[in-house]
């Protein structure tokens, strides 16, 4: 599972191509024949940016974050890791020694740029890379668990489990970074963020007819929920507190504490 992944969507019977990869659309559905390979992992970076306010933000924190929890000879799972934005803030931020970072993503094209990209890094940390499903990989001495923009795109009757697998894996003291699409439970609030996220895209290049079609194709794929759900089911899973520490519009970081 990669991070805040869009589909292009176009009227049925067109051939609209997508603007980012360059994917055609299926004349029949209207939806770009849209798949995690290598011209979406060449884009990725400019496509996030362009697409999730706070993002630069939120990598770096995490960095910053597990630095500061990281400890001597744990694990830190980055969950969703597309090209390792958030392994390589982690990576560049641990001081403690015998740690080891692993990435999962079930994007086989992700993991092979990510793997070019780490490898140019010159930090030390290990960094073990995981091709599979979040939902089953074992977490397991962990002081630090990121899942930045990730928990969004699994079905929602799975992510109870998922987050109650990370909390088993944490050490006490262990931290969980949880970013989000959110929605609100206020209408009025809902549309004007949904209003304010589409002015950020066009403000970054999109047109109108992207920001729509967007917005249409990923309806089914990207399923957000409210703050206070997040909340309650990260209670629910056994974490001692929780709370957001970055919010812009519609998307949320929270950090849950074992």
């Amino acid at each position: 599972m990669t991070d805040s992944r869009d589909t292009i969507y176009a009227e049925p019977g067109t051939a609209c191509a997508d603007p980012d990869t360059g994917a055609p659309a299926d004349p029949v559905t209207g939806v770009a024949l849209f798949s995690f390979d290598e011209s979406v992992a060449r884009v990725f970076p400019d496509m996030i940016r362009r697409s999730v306010p706070g993002y630069s933000t939120i990598v770096a924190m995490t960095g910053l974050l597990a630095g500061r929890y990281a400890t001597p000879g744990s694990n830190l799972y980055d969950l969703g890791c597309s090209l390792g934005a958030s392994s390589l803030a982690m990576r560049q931020n641990i001081r403690q020694p015998d740690c080891r970072i692993i990435g999962v993503d079930n994007s086989a094209a992700m993991l092979e740029r990510c793997r070019s990209i780490i490898d140019t890094d010159t930090h030390h940390t290990p960094v073990e890379l995981v091709c599979g499903k979040l939902q089953d990989v074992a977490i397991e001495n962990a002081s630090v668990v990121v899942l930045n923009f990730t928990l969004q795109f699994i079905p929602r009757e799975e992510r109870d489990a998922v987050l109650a697998r990370i909390y088993r894996g944490l050490l006490p003291g262990g931290i969980m970074v949880l970013s989000e699409k959110v929605t609100f439970e206020d209408p009025h609030l809902d549309e004007l963020n949904i209003d304010l996220h589409h002015q950020f895209k066009r403000a970054n290049g999109y047109s109108e007819l992207e920001v729509a079609r967007k917005r249409q194709a990923i309806e089914n794929v990207l399923l957000p929920e409210t703050l206070a759900r997040h909340r309650r089911r990260i209670a629910e899973a056994g974490f001692s507190s929780c709370d957001v520490w970055f919010q812009c519009f519609n998307f949320a970081s929270l950090i849950a504490l074992k």
